[in-house]
């Protein structure tokens, strides 16, 4: 098993023989597509099951998503934090949206090599999608008072899982001056208190719940 794959499983013990397998599959298929287009940044390639995987994984730490809960990755470039979270979550749908095609290519291509039948990808704008969502995720995409509209329209009223429906927002330093801005309400959860690594100092998971519930 391949450190990285170690490194998921002793912080996430119950996964099957399937998900490591998965999991394992990740690192081959990024390095192999961005040996041809730069989907990850080079330097980032050489920590990846840090600062991708396990970084998108660090929603899970916060919701556990029920069977049949339905989640939108915006702006999920070549299938963060998206990927990660299928592989954990396969009762679990996600539709993938970025506005650039070829990260959406690396996602339906790494969708395919992995058999992953809860994953949906699509080349469109946030803006344009009809579709209504218990989650809405993404890393950090732009200022929250850029997305906040975007997503806005796009959640059911509808709960069934742990805490309310809403936004579950991966951001890295300090997020209150630009979530005060918007005036919501939202909890900030710290990584580190999870993951051990240096690189999760300074990340956090911010959760908005849905506020319109009229």
């Amino acid at each position: 098993m391949n450190p990285g794959v170690e490194l998921i499983q002793a912080y996430f013990p119950e996964l099957s023989e399937k998900q490591l397998e998965q999991f394992s599959r990740l690192g081959e298929i990024y390095s192999d597509w961005n040996s041809k287009i730069n989907v990850i940044s080079r330097k980032d390639m050489d920590q990846f099951y840090v600062r991708h995987v396990l970084h998108s994984l660090g929603i899970s730490k916060v919701m556990a998503f029920q069977p049949g809960t339905k989640v939108l990755d915006i702006g999920t470039g070549g299938g963060f934090p998206g990927i990660p979270l299928a592989i954990l979550f396969p009762d679990t749908h996600f539709h993938l949206v970025d506005s650039i095609g070829k990260k959406i290519n690396v996602v339906k291509d790494v969708t395919k090599q992995l058999k992953l039948s809860n994953v949906e990808a699509q080349q469109t704008r946030a803006e344009e999608l009809v579709r209504k969502y218990d989650f809405v995720v993404s890393r950090a995409v732009t200022r929250m008072i850029n997305f906040y509209p975007w997503v806005k329209n796009k959640i059911r009223k509808e709960d069934f899982n742990e805490y309310p429906n809403g936004i579950l927002y991966l951001k890295g330093g300090d997020v209150d001056e630009e979530l005060e801005e918007l005036g919501k309400s939202y909890v900030v959860y710290h990584l580190e208190d999870y993951f051990k690594e240096d690189f999760f100092e300074t990340k956090k998971v911010v959760y908005m719940p849905w506020e319109d519930k009229k």
